[in-house]
């Protein structure tokens, strides 16, 4: 049977449409990538996304790799502005979509075709042969190596250990044996499978390297360093208006990075520390409670660090506010058993109790304030206020931040200590007020704070035998310690 002309274009047309409703059927979570051939092309794509619109060497670095010749790309969340005249052949890659506009390259992934990536910071050239090596260090080194460096000017790459605690949300650098890094320090090249950057859920984040080093100790990647550097371009000094536009945009750009990445803060192989979480103007990083069961614990992790000190930090302030008023008050709960256990706040517990003499609110005009009504801020920028739960007070780390210290005021009835809100929890119990005559100092948070005379005693009496020796989760019958 002869086709007509016709008859060959809508057959085309139905077959398009059954591969595209293929590909739909395949799932939205799946990538486009897999109704495309099989990326498997020879050779190194250059892949440039480090670089600031208002100052950068965008150009020189395009021209000097597009030279070798090997594929040049640039991505970015827009067109640079100022506009950057662009060598022939290298392309642009804009991330974000514009409503008016067809969707962007939002899968640059689909436009890498080699086998292999570098990322290559501004203000680098190239050098003939030195991704070639590059790409053979990979392919010849050990099982675990999947990602190589090479440094960028005359400082070579410092090499680093890092050690991701994902249940404390912190990374930790060290000082890395020779040979054996995990990330590296100073300007350099990153070459990569294409296969394996495009499986990271972020693969094109900034600042670049330090996505990548995470994300790669995440799962394991070996890194290698070859010791063959690229050269820097010689470019004027940044003037200090642009300097500091670049250090504003750096911070914020790996405060969002940390968010992404889960990680709250970084103890830097100097003993310095970064914080990414919340602080005293911001609202903490974990929402309501409920069931005595907050959100980290039930995605496997642990109180932040920003919130642990923000408590400790708060305890230490209240607990100096008691004593200067003569207020008595002793650790109470899940606090007293932290410091017990560890002289610390327990590394998942959410706020902090202590126990008060109800007959000496008064002394304390904070306090007093908030008896009566009226939330207050004292001179430190700390919120005092009733609870709305019930008879006892709460002392917030700030207006916006509402990590706090709960106040629980107890009054002596026939020697029992006694008080009017009870909100269920096995561990809310009277007890006898002698563990009170006299209450004991103890380490706690940082600091000494005051405790009962028999902390054991008073532990088991509230949270039963053994529980001291045996940690658990607030509530076990939603999540167990152990369960993670």
């Amino acid at each position: 049977m002869r086709v007509t002309p016709c008859q060959a274009a809508l057959a085309g047309a139905i077959s398009l449409n059954l591969l595209l409703l293929f590909c739909a059927w395949r799932g939205p979570g799946r990538s486009p990538a897999s109704c495309r051939p099989p990326r498997g092309v020879p050779g190194v794509t250059v892949l440039l996304r480090d670089f600031e619109d208002f100052d950068n060497d965008l150009a020189g670095t395009a021209r000097s790799f597009a030279s070798l010749p090997v594929p040049v790309l640039v991505a970015a969340e827009a067109a640079p502005y100022p506009p950057v005249p662009l060598p022939a052949g290298v392309r642009l890659l804009p991330l974000r979509p514009v409503a008016d506009q067809p969707p962007p390259l939002a899968h640059p992934e689909l436009h890498v075709r080699t086998r292999h990536v570098a990322l290559v910071p501004d203000g680098t050239r190239a050098v003939p042969g030195l991704l070639e090596r590059m790409r053979d260090t990979l392919e010849r080194g050990p099982g675990d190596t999947r990602l190589v460096a090479a440094p960028v000017g005359s400082v070579p790459l410092r090499c680093l250990e890092l050690q991701l605690e994902p249940r404390v949300w912190t990374a930790r650098y060290g000082t890395g044996a020779p040979g054996v890094c995990r990330a590296v320090e100073g300007t350099a090249v990153l070459l990569l499978r294409t296969r394996d950057l495009f499986a990271l859920p972020f693969p094109l984040a900034r600042p670049v390297p330090t996505a990548i080093f995470v994300q790669a100790v995440l799962r394991g990647w070996g890194l290698r360093v070859v010791p063959a550097a690229f050269p820097a371009s010689r470019r004027p000094p940044v003037s200090p208006h642009n300097h500091w536009k670049a250090e504003n945009l750096a911070e914020s750009r790996r405060r969002r990075l940390m968010r992404d990445l889960g990680i709250k803060r970084e103890v830097l192989a100097d003993g310095r520390e970064r914080w990414y979480g919340c602080g005293k103007e911001t609202a903490r990083c974990f929402g309501t409670v409920h069931a005595r069961t907050p959100q980290y614990l039930l995605a496997g992790r642990w109180t932040p660090p920003c919130c642990l000190r923000a408590l400790r930090e708060t305890a230490r302030h209240v607990v100096g506010a008691l004593e200067a008023a003569g207020v008595r008050y002793w650790l109470e709960g899940g606090s007293l058993l932290g410091a017990a256990r560890l002289g610390d706040i327990i590394p998942w517990d959410y706020d902090v109790d202590l126990g008060i003499y109800q007959e000496d609110m008064g002394k304390c005009r904070w306090l007093a304030a908030a008896a009566a009504g009226e939330p207050v801020e004292d001179a430190e920028g700390f919120l005092w206020e009733k609870a709305a739960e019930g008879d006892f007070y709460r002392v917030h780390y700030s207006r916006s931040n509402r990590l706090h210290v709960d106040l629980w005021p107890f009054y002596p009835r026939g020697g029992v200590m006694t008080k009017d809100t009870w909100l269920g929890h096995p561990q809310d119990v009277e007890f006898p007020e002698s563990f009170l005559q006299p209450r004991v100092p103890m380490a706690f948070a940082g600091f000494t704070a005051m405790a009962p005379n028999n902390a054991r005693a008073f532990l088991e009496l509230k949270f039963g035998p053994g529980a001291i020796e045996n940690p658990e989760y607030p509530n076990p019958d939603v999540k167990r310690l152990g369960q993670d």
